[in-house]
């Protein structure tokens, strides 16, 4: 039969056959995060060698998934919802501030988080890039959601005459671009720069997109 083998069913040890499972795959993720974010990384990683280091069987990675390449496209996405979690806690936290300290505070949050823990950078910017067609477009999917972020921040700050009116969708998705590839490089220690420097400049760099010369702060937009 293709597909993945079927998990057991049933209690054992007092937990379900789904918490059971939730273990099991959380073990693999973790495995993962220190072999593809780290050494040997993903295309240097086998079944056999990911399994070992989950302390689980080959088995059991083919009961969770079918090949490596699920292992990355959930390990990706899961990078990056805990970034976003990130950025969603501090611009909740941030909502009635300025501009500029809203922005500070948004990208304090993103940047912390990405570059935390060296694996989850190269996970995010490194090792998803080119493995196939549909992790590319799942890359570049997860990038969107950034630059609509963006996006709803420059339409708040319009709103409460903080920016120059006008569609920001193309600015927003040159800026992503820097902003990511800034910390990567900062994470790789190829940037003479603490964190806060780093995150000042982005700050800088967003304000300038936001306020380009000869614009003055206005009214609200209505």
């Amino acid at each position: 039969m293709a597909g993945r083998l079927r998990a057991p069913t049933g209690r054992y040890g007092g937990k379900s056959a789904a918490q059971r499972q939730a273990e099991r795959r959380t073990r693999f993720l973790d495995a993962a995060l220190g072999l593809f974010g780290g050494s040997p990384g993903y295309r240097a990683t086998t079944v056999a060698a990911l399994s070992e280091a989950a302390g689980l069987s080959t088995r059991q990675f083919y009961e969770e998934f079918r090949t490596l390449e699920d292992v990355l496209s959930a390990l990706h996405l899961q990078v990056n919802a805990w970034a976003e979690e990130a950025v969603l806690a501090a611009a909740a936290g941030a909502r009635d501030l300025p501009l500029t300290e809203r922005a500070a505070a948004i990208f304090r949050a993103y940047a912390a988080d990405v570059t935390g823990d060296p694996r989850r950078i190269r996970i995010a910017f490194v090792e998803i890039v080119g493995v196939s067609p549909r992790l590319e477009e799942q890359r570049l999917a997860r990038r969107a959601c950034w630059i609509d972020l963006i996006c709803a921040e420059a339409r708040t700050a319009v709103a409460r005459g903080e920016a120059a009116p006008r569609d920001y969708r193309l600015a927003a998705t040159a800026f992503i671009g820097s902003v990511n590839g800034l910390l990567h490089d900062f994470s790789a220690g190829w940037v003479d720069a603490t964190l806060d420097e780093v995150v000042d400049e982005l700050v800088r760099q967003l304000v300038g997109i936001l306020r380009p010369p000869g614009w003055s702060a206005g009214a609200p937009a209505r």
